[in-house]
């Protein structure tokens, strides 16, 4: 075997379960992220959901383990790579070093138990493992007569502390010397909160994710007005929006825009000479230990209007979000500089215990009161946001609004595509008619666009000799195209590639 390989185990032929050994020569391998499979991609391959958590490939060659970050599609086989040997250590960036853990709590909660006890052993054992590189620092992994290899984290702009890998490899005896860079996921410019990623000098083979390399966004501008119209038309209905957002990234971008559009409202309001009303609605139920009681339903304004953060999760994430401030872009920090708190506003309401949330849940859908409710998981396929759809779903005078990807095989996916045509959805294997206006507004992906993928590549002022295309959408077709030296591969079902 010619050495350095790359293996794909996973994000090969769909956008979940990222995982991907790197084979540095007989004895050493570095694996980067390790990642669930979700939707229709759990059963991908005629494999069980036991099977796609499997870990199968050897970890005694492997020398460390690279979260290029947190979001579960990366890190969530983590507990499962504990639990197969792998004593390792991860290294990830110092921002995903306070979150990953919260991640990784959560997954083992689900997969493995949640008797308490146990998970502060695992915790312990994960924070243990965790090495937080700073961005832009070469760290080396391993030196020896036969090879070394050092490794560098930069800013990938996805969530906070999401990075691509820079990896450069040298084999002292031959002289050889490669640098590959995995891109992991790729934030979109503009985006708020996180400084766009700026792409390596050079690569000689790149892994690049391929979520969106086949449309364009909207610009911000754009989405943040089509934004204020979708939840503008629903208050004109008296409805609810509805929006599933994953914990970490796309809610704290959302309650950012939310907070932004609030402010220059309130600008507004006062420059007419109006006297906004208080920003927490009496009418609006108390989510304290008492539950939720009832109330009248009331005109709102935007600068009266609830924003209700439903997720345990993400309000824990928004936290660290909040306590993580020097890595957030300029623009952010201008707003903290003004007196203004983009992650937590007046307006913004957090449920936390479970009969709060149902209280919720009945509460808006008997009123149908105004307010935009944001809550997990993204695609629907579980999570609070579950309960509100079965309850709302079906009532034309609410709105559902997503604004991140729904993979093939998800509820969310499937509310998109039929909710037009006044089609179904099942939840917990009960059909639930799709009454409510279904809203997308593309613009709020965390991922990088194509235009954004292709500028990542020929921004670098050495192109690779190899670009290996990961984290798309089934592409039955392998193909390579030769276009100045480069060339570009889709993993197929071989390693090879």
């Amino acid at each position: 075997m010619d050495y350095p390989d790359i293996l794909h185990h996973g994000a090969k032929d769909g956008v979940t379960g990222s995982c991907h050994p790197l084979l540095m020569d007989t004895e050493h391998s570095l694996l980067i992220d390790c990642g669930l499979f979700q939707g229709a991609e759990i059963s991908a391959e005629g494999k069980s959901a036991a099977d796609r958590l499997a870990i199968e490939f050897p970890l005694d060659t492997i020398q460390a383990l690279v979260a290029t970050h947190v979001h579960i599609d990366h890190v969530g086989r983590i507990p499962y790579l504990l639990a197969a040997g792998f004593k390792g250590p991860i290294l990830c960036s110092e921002p995903s070093a306070k979150l990953l853990p919260i991640v990784l709590e959560d997954a083992f909660k689900l997969g493995f138990s949640r008797d308490q006890k146990q998970v502060e052993r695992y915790l312990k054992l994960v924070e243990q493992r965790i090495i937080a590189l700073p961005y832009k620092t070469w760290f080396t992994l391993h030196d020896s007569e036969r090879l070394i290899c050092r490794i560098r984290l930069q800013r990938a702009g996805h969530i906070l502390g999401s990075a691509y890998v820079e990896i450069d490899l040298h084999y002292p005896e031959t002289g050889k010397k490669k640098r590959i860079v995995f891109s992991g996921d790729l934030g979109a410019p503009h985006a708020p909160l996180l400084p766009a990623p700026k792409p390596p000098y050079r690569a000689d083979i790149l892994v690049i994710e391929s979520t969106y390399g086949d449309r364009l966004h909207e610009d911000r501008r754009t989405r943040r007005k089509r934004l204020e119209g979708v939840i503008e038309q629903a208050l004109a209905n008296n409805g609810t929006v509805l929006i599933p957002a994953f914990s970490i990234g796309r809610t704290q971008e959302l309650l950012y825009e939310l907070e932004g559009i609030i402010h220059s409202k309130k600008i507004d309001a006062g420059r007419k000479g109006q006297t906004s009303r208080a920003a927490r609605d009496p009418s609006i139920p108390s989510v304290g230990k008492a539950g939720v009681g009832g109330g009248s339903t009331v005109e709102i304004d935007w600068p009266t209007l609830p924003i209700i953060l439903d997720s345990p999760l993400a309000s824990r994430f928004t936290r660290v979000y909040r306590e993580l401030k020097p890595f957030w872009d300029n623009e952010a920090l201008q707003r903290v500089k003004q007196g203004r708190n983009p992650l937590g506003f007046e307006q913004l309401l957090t449920v936390d215990s479970h009969q709060a949330h149902l209280a919720m849940v009945r509460h808006l859908a008997a009123t149908a009161r105004p307010a935009i409710v944001i809550a997990g998981n993204g695609m629907c396929s579980s999570g609070r946001i579950v309960n509100y759809l079965k309850a709302m779903l079906h009532d034309p005078r609410h709105d559902v609004l997503f604004i991140g990807y729904q993979a093939q095989g998800t509820p969310g996916r499937a509310i998109q595509m039929y909710g037009e045509r006044g089609g179904y959805v099942y939840f917990d294997g009960e059909r639930y008619k799709i009454g409510a206006k279904i809203n997308t507004i593309g613009g709020y992906s965390a991922h990088a666009d194509q235009k954004g993928l292709l500028g990542f590549v020929r921004r670098m002022r050495s192109w690779p000799s190899q670009v290996r295309i990961v984290h798309g959408e089934r592409i039955k077709a392998h193909y390579r195209q030769a276009h100045r030296n480069l060339e570009l591969s889709i993993p197929s079902g071989r390693n090879d590639a």
